[in-house]
């Protein structure tokens, strides 16, 4: 039977296995040119379902509310059975002309709610079994998410030879098998587990740090080795299934440290039992005032503001959390989705290279707020949140402006800023909602606040749609740089307008940013 603490760490290690596979829309961007092409759909149409993912995520405040009510694992069932419907039926009828495009879109929509409700398990399954170090825990996790569009590249160009108009029925199998396997996989851990006092393990994480950037080392080198066979493609499936199972190792290492402080700790009893009765009295003393100190300045730092859904609406500061979230985050995903036109715009033959290297940037973007946090921790102060997502808009307004030049190199070089930056911003929200707004309703307020992914999916994804279909003319393509430069110009523009809104928000919050935990 695991011990108390390693439960707190395989719970820990079932969220980032869920995180891994949690992106099954993220592969769109490399079947989309044949889907559109298989179901003879304009470019405004595929933009829509591109939409359809995000636009689940309108209902995703429901998984909030089930929580509540629910066992966790029990919620991540029922999203990983949304996605198993929604990409099944779609893989099953997807030659068949009864599957119309509005059955696309609905089934579609469906798959990217089920998404919310795993995504919620995880951040409520870190928040809880991780009081102290919540935000390290969630960095941690949701890194992971950066890699879902690598491992179903990389386990469809290991298991399944790429031909001709299967790479879509490919990717719809995946999409739909592997989150319910893995949610039933991991189900058993995914609980919160109570405790009144809390071991930090400093060296655990550093164990679970060393692992994450391993496995994101090798993301990168396996997203620039573009020229891989059948072959090599299964070496490196291995090895990250090998790094993925390393996690482990964590749980593993706490058991057996426990094990060993307790038989020295029975012998030393044993020796001077009254002596170290005394000590060990005192020594729980200290550590419960500690702990409760610590309970009580994350009460002040992220708890000592709570608001409701409804009341947080009403609030200036949730607008300007929720547009300068829309204005870069949410365009960089809009960016994302539409990777595979980009690239075909510019004459690139294989669309997966660039998806693999967007999502391995993503993934070392979403954990570096997480490895920040660490060490700012041990320092005794806290990074604000709004000015941490303000410093990375920046950069990556300039890469949408540096997609305005013609060379490859600029496009390979933009697409990894954007990713990167995308995935930091979407890591650095989950905490800033609690910073904001309150640990009480996170569920809820969150899955509130990222109902701007689908708006921001539609507005931006139909503008690039049809200033595409504009430069088309009346063809089913569009070639040359001038396809989406207007579109560059624009995202760029509000990308701006993006970190300018954090900016202000951040000196309305001010207070939180570099508090000292005394």
């Amino acid at each position: 039977m695991p011990s108390h603490s390693s439960l707190h760490w395989l719970s820990l290690v079932g969220t980032i296995w869920l995180q891994t596979i949690n992106g099954p829309n993220s592969d769109f961007p490399v079947y989309s040119s044949q889907l559109k092409d298989l179901k003879h759909i304009s470019q405004v149409q595929l933009n829509f379902l591109a939409f359809a993912s995000d636009a689940g995520k309108l209902f995703g405040w429901f998984s909030g509310l089930a929580a509540i009510y629910l066992p966790l694992w029990s919620v991540a069932v029922i999203g990983a059975v949304f996605g198993l419907i929604g990409y099944g039926f779609q893989f099953l009828f997807l030659d068949n002309s009864g599957l119309s495009y509005w059955h696309l879109f609905v089934l579609t929509a469906l798959a990217g709610n089920g998404i919310c409700w795993i995504n919620t398990v995880c951040y409520l399954i870190c928040i809880r079994n991780f009081p102290s170090d919540s935000r390290v825990a969630v960095g941690i996790s949701t890194s992971y998410v950066g890699l879902s569009a690598k491992i179903y590249t990389t386990v469809a160009d290991a298991i399944f030879p790429p031909k001709k108009n299967l790479n879509v029925k490919t990717y719809l199998l995946l999409n739909a098998v592997m989150p319910m396997l893995i949610t039933s996989l991991v189900a058993p851990f995914l609980r919160a587990i109570e405790t009144t006092v809390e071991t930090r393990t400093n060296s655990a994480f550093l164990v679970m740090f060393a692992i994450t950037l391993a496995t994101g080392v090798c993301a990168v080198v396996g997203s620039i080795g573009s020229g891989l066979n059948g072959l090599s493609s299964r070496g490196h499936m291995l090895s990250m299934g090998i790094l993925l199972v390393l996690p482990l190792l964590v749980p593993v290492i706490v058991t057996f440290r426990e094990s060993i402080s307790k038989i020295w700790s029975e012998k030393r009893e044993i020796r001077v039992h009254d002596v170290r009765l005394e000590e060990v009295e005192a020594g729980e003393g200290v550590i419960e005032a500690e702990v409760k100190e610590q309970v009580i300045e994350v009460g002040r730092t992220e708890g000592s503001n709570e608001v409701g859904g409804l009341e947080m609406l009403r609030k200036l500061d949730f607008w300007l959390y929720f547009f300068s979230y829309m204005f870069s985050a949410t365009l960089g995903l809009v960016f994302l989705n539409n990777l595979g036109q980009i690239a075909e715009s510019r004459g690139l033959g294989e669309t997966s290279i660039l998806v693999s290297l967007s999502s391995s940037f993503g993934f070392f973007g979403r954990l570096l707020p997480s490895f920040l946090d660490y060490y700012s921790s041990k320092s005794g102060y806290m990074i604000s949140r709004p000015a941490s997502m303000a410093a990375l808009m920046a950069p990556m307004a300039g890469a949408f402006f540096l997609l305005l030049n013609p060379r490859t190199c600029f496009l390979y070089m933009s697409t990894g800023i954007i990713g990167a930056c995308t995935g930091a911003i979407t890591s650095i929200a989950v905490s800033a909602t609690p910073e904001l707004f309150g640990t009480k309703n996170f569920g809820v307020n969150h899955n509130i606040v990222v109902t701007n992914i689908p708006v921001g999916s539609f507005c931006f994804g139909y503008l690039a749609a049809f200033l595409y279909q504009q430069r088309a003319g009346g063809n089913h393509r569009c070639f040359g740089t001038g396809c989406y430069n207007t579109t560059f110009i624009i995202w760029g523009s509000v990308c701006s307008i993006a970190a300018l809104l954090c900016t202000v928000l951040y000196t309305r919050s001010r207070s939180f940013a570099r508090r000292p935990k005394n």
